[in-house]
């Protein structure tokens, strides 16, 4: 990790942030227009800033399941600890029985409109999850199904043997719903039929959502009674608004904004966030694979890390950075890599979205060093819920987005077959490459711990041989947490933020 420094930028950056708290104090007052405030570290609502709205109605199957698993309202049978491995969520143990099937029980648990946690209901809500179109990134590539087995028990099984099962299970696109939450036809809802500590009580379209505490919690009562989200893209105003007091917890604390930030409302973890360049290579110019490679080859990550995150990330070294610790000691180098063209003015479109604040400054210094290797950029920036559609179909030639690594399932191989396969529910850069198909497959298929990471790395190296992707940076999580506050929940996969201890006094 480099040494952060105060640059004279980020000092002009501080006075720019002072002079706009005025006109944002108050902008994060709770629903009724009064601050919240009901007295005793257990009492008190929390006030949290989102960077990100909805995309998808609180859909769980795509974007939107983070924010659910964040605010503390999803749940799946399984959850991951701190090494990422398994550990019992909805499911209080696990077994597998043979290379195709795993048995679960269940713990006692109520679903937040009063209704038991059954077997019936978990194997209906992950049967749903199978039907979901595009699929949850947790199950790109994977026949599941589910049945009841007794009274707490879920028999699993998938077509091909899966020894992360109890991994994948964990993803916050899997999270288990009441049978209330499919009755009407699209995507199912979460509003009153999940399981977590706290339910939603009211959504305010994009902008905000009133949640309270479900006192049925099978983890015991929330300390917090409640919470007030808004989901505010502009980070300057999420920091300001920690600096003001008029929010207890935003997420994605714009580096530009950290040193304005005192010390000790500042909170940092190591993450398995990436971001990358994703280069189409369905249509336009980057199909031709030698001028993805021109493109990789002009691009500097470690200014991007000195210059755009002031030393809060890793120059980008491949789709796994520092924070998958076994990543860099079994990397294996790209072979087959197409010669560079030249570019001679080739014009290209380069999109990305401002919900992260860094993420433009990236797309302008990626734009002037293609620029200066003979690219001709247009830049397009919009903010993520306007974006992701387009992005998806492949209507930009490139594009810059932060993706974490092991959010989906915890498995490596996970987000390699969702962002890098023919079939691929979130494939950006629309690569559909034999070779890495076969890669991931075989990843897909080998067993055991060690030979498992290996087989990802070698498909790693298949996908960057492709020059599909250009990795920039490997960034770390900083969010703004008033010093009142306790519990918060950070972690490299980005899954929590608040939960049943998450306290604040005021």
């Amino acid at each position: 990790m480099q040494v952060r420094h105060q640059s004279i930028k980020s000092r002009l950056r501080l006075l720019t942030a002072l002079a706009l708290v005025p006109c944002l104090a108050g902008c994060f007052v709770s629903p009724g227009g009064e601050a919240s405030s009901q007295g005793g570290p257990s009492g008190s609502r929390l006030r949290v800033a989102l960077a990100f709205p909805p995309a998808e109605n609180f859909s769980p199957y795509g974007a939107d399941a983070t924010l659910l698993s964040r605010l503390g309202v999803t749940e799946g049978l399984t959850a991951l600890d701190a090494n990422g491995a398994a550990a019992p969520a909805l499911a209080q143990s696990w077994r597998r029985e043979n290379d195709h099937t795993w048995r679960f029980t269940l713990r006692e648990a109520t679903f937040q409109d009063g209704t038991d946690v059954t077997p019936a209901a978990v194997a209906a809500a992950l049967t749903h999850a199978t039907k979901a179109e595009p699929a949850p990134a947790a199950l790109a590539g994977v026949t599941l199904g589910a049945r009841p087995d007794g009274d707490r028990g879920i028999r699993v099984t998938t077509a091909a043997p899966d020894p992360v099962l109890p991994m994948r299970l964990a993803g916050p696109s899997l999270a288990i719903l009441s049978p209330k939450a499919y009755e009407k036809k699209g995507s199912p809802t979460p509003v009153g039929t999940a399981t977590g500590p706290f339910e939603i009580t009211k959504v305010n379209g994009g902008g905000s959502a009133t949640l309270d505490r479900y006192a049925d919690y099978w983890g015991g009562l929330a300390h917090a009674t409640g919470i007030d989200a808004r989901f505010v893209k502009d980070g300057t105003a999420r920091a300001n608004a920690v600096r003001t007091g008029d929010i207890d917890i935003a997420e994605a604390i714009p580096v530009a904004q950290a040193a304005t930030l005192d010390k000790a409302t500042l909170e940092e973890a190591g993450t398995t966030r990436t971001t990358s360049l994703q280069l189409n290579t369905e249509k336009g110019p980057f199909k031709d694979p030698g001028l993805r490679a021109a493109a990789r080859a002009a691009i500097d990550p470690s200014a991007l890390v000195k210059g755009v995150f002031e030393g809060y990330a890793d120059p980008g070294a491949g789709i796994f950075g520092p924070a998958v610790t076994w990543a860099e000691s079994k990397r294996v180098k790209p072979t087959g890599r197409a010669k560079a063209a030249r570019p001679d003015g080739t014009p290209v479109t380069l999109a990305t979205y401002d919900n992260r604040p860094e993420l433009p400054e990236v797309a302008q210094v990626v734009q002037q060093q293609l620029q200066k290797a003979g690219f001709t950029v247009k830049l397009e920036v919009r903010e993520y819920s306007r974006l992701e559609r387009d992005a998806l179909a492949g209507k930009f030639d490139a594009f810059i987005g932060a993706r974490n690594s092991l959010l989906d399932t915890g498995d490596p191989v996970g987000i390699l077959g969702s962002d890098y396969t023919c079939d691929g529910g979130y494939n950006l850069a629309r690569l559909c490459d034999k070779k890495v198909d076969r890669a991931i497959a075989e990843a897909v298929e080998t067993d055991g711990t060690g030979e498992r990471q290996d087989a990802a790395m070698a498909a790693e190296a298949a996908i960057l041989g492709t020059d599909a992707v250009v990795p920039l940076a490997h960034q770390q999580i900083i969010a703004g947490v008033s010093t009142k506050v306790r519990g918060v929940l950070l972690d490299p996969y980005e899954r929590t933020l608040v939960g049943a201890g998450t306290r604040t006094r005021r």
